[in-house]
């Protein structure tokens, strides 16, 4: 049993947290080049409440708020130029996901010269400026990883840029932050959490640490997704949201996502669709796909989410599985197909072959070997 576990990040976890932000910006830089989505954190008045803590500690600060629901190369681009011309040397991601992907990725182009997808595909670069991450969403776990996923709008290629200089610096996770929420966020973000626990704890690199997360991770997120999505003023039900959310990205940092995954990136970056709902368009097939090479672990799949397997053959016990999250994505009106996202059937063969051409970790780390037909039936029956 060989593993490494390195996880340089300090999660500041609770309602109220936010308020440490200046203070803990203070310690890794005088400028700060907030990175924010256009819309959402000026809304709530968020934005302007973290421009003032850092005001309070001295922190002076620019803001990048051009950042859309999937970035691209051209947003993390812009952003270095506004990070260089204002002499930024710290970044800050506040928002969801892309917010926080984009604020990684600006932060390590900003030190490494040339096109950031070189880097993607493998060319070397290990500094970036400091990061601070804020997320108001419970769904990427980018606060608890050091991976920034990117679109390429030539290529249409959307990739995860992986180096050790991306763990950000100091993430703060504060519940109250998402109550703001609309229900289908929620539910898309929500659903993207738990995919990240489920893929890890059944990847081909999981390991004793990453497995008793990820099933920790799978229970929470289970057990409190759907109460904030039906309230999301649960403050007591988005506390194990969160933190299992957060799981949900130290796990994929650890073991890695499967094909799941895998085959979600050439859908969101062909279509733009939103990424936790690509995923629910995905997962049956890809549960059931794996169902025989995973059997006794989706049996605590399945015990996480509250099902009874007593008594249960395996191959009973493990369908159950299948059937919790099938059940989770009626509950959070997720129960779509890739036809209901748009994907049309002249779009497979692209689809197929830019998976394999963008997701060979995800192919290699799933239970099962997927070949290039393989991956066609699995598009082909979530239609």
């Amino acid at each position: 049993m060989n593993f490494n576990f390195n996880l340089p990040v300090n999660l500041m976890f609770g309602p109220g947290a936010i308020n440490q932000i200046g203070a803990q910006t203070k310690k890794y830089g005088k400028h700060a080049l907030i990175v924010t989505g256009r819309s959402s954190t000026k809304k709530t008045g968020l934005l302007k409440r973290v421009m003032q803590l850092l005001e309070s500690e001295g922190v002076t600060s620019t803001v990048f708020d051009k950042v859309p629901a999937n970035p691209t190369v051209s947003e993390v681009n812009e952003g270095v130029a506004l990070a260089k011309s204002m002499q930024c040397d710290v970044i800050i991601g506040l928002g969801g996901g892309s917010s926080m992907d984009c604020a990684k990725a600006i932060a390590f182009s900003a030190v490494n010269a040339g096109p950031i997808m070189e880097y993607v595909y493998g060319k070397h670069g290990e500094e970036a400026l400091p990061v601070i991450l804020a997320t108001t969403t419970a769904g990427t776990g980018s606060e608890g990883d050091s991976i920034a996923v990117l679109t390429d709008p030539e290529t249409k290629d959307k990739k995860g840029l992986k180096k050790a200089c991306l763990y950000p610096a100091v993430s703060i996770i504060d519940p109250e932050l998402m109550t703001t929420l609309p229900p289908r966020i929620i539910a898309s973000t929500g659903f993207d959490a738990l995919s990240h626990c489920i893929e890890a704890y059944v990847s081909n690199q999981a390991n004793p640490l990453s497995e008793m997360l990820a099933l920790e991770g799978i229970r929470l997120i289970s057990e409190s997704v759907v109460k904030v999505y039906q309230d999301p003023s649960d403050v007591a039900s988005w506390e194990p949201l969160c933190l299992g959310n957060t799981i949900g990205g130290m796990v994929i940092d650890m073991a890695g996502v499967a094909l799941a995954h895998g085959m979600e990136h050439p859908l969101s970056g062909l279509l733009n669709v939103t990424h936790g709902q690509g995923l629910a368009a995905l997962m049956p097939a890809f549960m059931q796909f794996n169902l025989d090479a995973r059997k006794d672990k989706y049996m605590k799949i399945a015990q996480a989410m509250g099902q009874s397997v007593d008594g249960l053959s395996a191959d009973a016990a493990a369908g159950k599985a299948i059937e919790a999250v099938d059940q989770l994505r009626k509950d959070l009106e997720l129960n779509m197909n890739l036809t209901d996202l748009g994907v049309k059937e002249h779009m497979l063969d692209w689809m197929t072959e830019n998976t394999i051409k963008v997701s060979q970790p995800g192919i290699m780390n799933n239970p099962v070997e997927a070949q290039q037909e393989d991956i066609y039936k699995l598009f082909s029956v979530s239609m």
